[in-house]
């Protein structure tokens, strides 16, 4: 599977959206090593490709919370899911 980068990055971030339990910016940026800048700008461009985010309000403070993902749109998750460690092989993880 060729996938180009920010494809698979935003491939990437969904799916482990999907898996963390309470995934929310922190949690990311650990799991992935990307900056927070590139997380919030990944996140944000989910909804171009389909995939919806719900944040959950989760806190006092208006950005205490987590995401999950509320529609996979065009994507078969199940299928994306098993694609998964391929996809993070690609950008890097092992």
């Amino acid at each position: 599977m060729e996938l180009s980068p920010v494809f698979a990055k935003r491939l990437y971030l969904a799916l482990l959206v999907d898996d963390i339990e309470r995934a929310n910016v922190p949690k990311l940026i650990e799991i992935t090593g990307w900056p927070r800048r590139t997380i919030q700008d990944v996140l944000k461009a989910l909804p171009a490709i389909g995939i919806d985010l719900e944040f959950v309000q989760d806190g006092r403070r208006h950005n205490d919370g987590y995401y999950s993902v509320s529609d996979w749109g065009p994507f078969n998750s199940n299928k994306l899911h098993e694609w998964m460690d391929d996809i993070g092989l690609s950008l890097g993880f092992r």
